[in-house]
């Protein structure tokens, strides 16, 4: 398992606990390939998608100016979401991190991405301030971690204690913030996963658990939350035997996530073995790629990047092809739709992805965002 910075509380360290992982991370970095480890932060249908995305659009609520629409799910018909989970440099609290990203970016993010665990109430009242700013609309993307120590098995057999918690979050929703948002329930739990029969851990038990809680949530009346389902996504992972039973199911599956990270000797987006999307792995061959694999087996689902970040000891030179080569290289992954960064000094295995005010591949990434090919309508609402 792992640890994540919970947001607007104190920084926390990020690890790895397994010598599984641990080995996949060395494998994949002499392959130019990423990893990404970790857990909770403590504190972030089937759509229609007219345009790029192969993925059917559902009704639109409405138009933007240049004729793009977004979804009932937040799914653009045309460009995708940009967004950014900022954290803390320096002395910064995470609200602070996020307008300070955004003045080195040189624009305001579509997406804003925070952590929680119950039973703190979420959004907070930062977040939510984020939210409504004026002239400065973002989407939040919620991490959430329900469980409160318990396994993933007594949670899905409905822990009093836990319903509870659920029970006040949807209250709290209700009543503080109707504005629709991504909600992640668990992100990355494929370190997590204890195969042993009765573990409480196992994939089928995670499926489970985040299936009664986002039941339990819409039982509870709320109807803003647009679901998502966060993977690591890597070879290694992917490969294991139980990696199909940890899908909770498409009637509670809004969009699918997978979070890429790029460094190595030749980063690319779309091709070679160290390619962000779809990444392969000669140690597992029969792993398609993440991308492929989630196409077919769920060709009605948006794809998200829920972390993803440009390695910055790649050096400007690279960082600024990487950038450069977004907008046509994306145009290979359709139903891709969002690009969420993971903004860090450094942690391992992947390295430091912090862009920094003056970093000669921010104008090359604010260009590639700003370009006909990525830009999506204004963000709802």
């Amino acid at each position: 398992m792992s640890v994540r910075f919970p947001a607007g509380g104190p920084r926390w360290g990020r690890w790895l606990t397994t010598a599984a992982v641990i080995a996949a991370a060395v494998v994949l970095a002499l392959v130019s390939c990423a990893i990404v480890s970790d857990g909770g932060k403590s504190s972030g249908g089937k759509p229609s998608v007219a345009g790029p995305s192969s993925a059917p659009d559902r009704p639109t609520p409405g138009k933007s100016a240049a004729g793009c629409t977004v979804s009932a799910i937040l799914v653009p018909s045309c460009g995708v979401w940009f967004g950014v989970a900022a954290n803390p440099l320096g002395d910064e609290s995470w609200d602070e991190a996020l307008p300070a990203f955004e003045a080195a970016l040189g624009r305001t993010v579509d997406i804003a991405h925070y952590y929680n665990a119950s039973p703190k109430l979420f959004p907070t009242a930062e977040m939510i301030k984020r939210a409504r700013e004026p002239g400065k609309k973002r989407i939040l993307l919620l991490n959430w971690k329900p469980e409160m120590g318990r396994t993933w098995a007594q949670v899905a057999a409905g822990d009093p204690e836990v319903d509870q918690a659920i029970d006040a979050e949807a209250q709290y929703l209700k009543t503080t913030f109707p504005e629709k948002f991504f909600l992640t329930i668990h992100h990355e739990p494929e370190e997590e996963v204890v195969p042993a029969p009765g573990s409480g851990y196992t994939a089928k038990d995670y499926a489970a658990m985040y299936r009664h809680v986002v039941e339990r949530l819409r039982s509870q009346g709320v109807t803003n939350a647009i679901t998502v389902m966060n993977y690591m996504g890597t070879p290694h992972w992917g490969s294991q035997p139980w990696f199909e039973d940890l899908y909770p199911g498409d009637d509670v599956v809004d969009w699918i996530a997978e979070d890429p990270y790029i460094f190595g000797s030749d980063p690319e987006w779309a091709t070679g073995l160290g390619r962000a999307i779809d990444r392969v792995q000669k140690s597992y061959p029969a792993w398609p790629g993440f991308y492929t694999w989630a196409s077919k087996r769920h060709p009605d689902k948006p794809i998200m990047l829920g972390e993803w970040g440009v390695d910055r000891h790649l050096g400007e030179t690279k960082r600024k092809a990487v950038f450069a080569m977004m907008a046509t290289q994306l145009a290979a992954f359709g139903q891709v739709k969002a690009l969420v960064y993971w903004n860090e000094t450094d942690f391992d295995p992947v390295g430091a992805t912090e862009l920094r005010p003056g970093d000669p591949s921010i104008q090359v990434l604010r260009d590639a965002l700003g370009s006909a090919e990525l830009k999506p309508p204004p963000v709802p609402g």
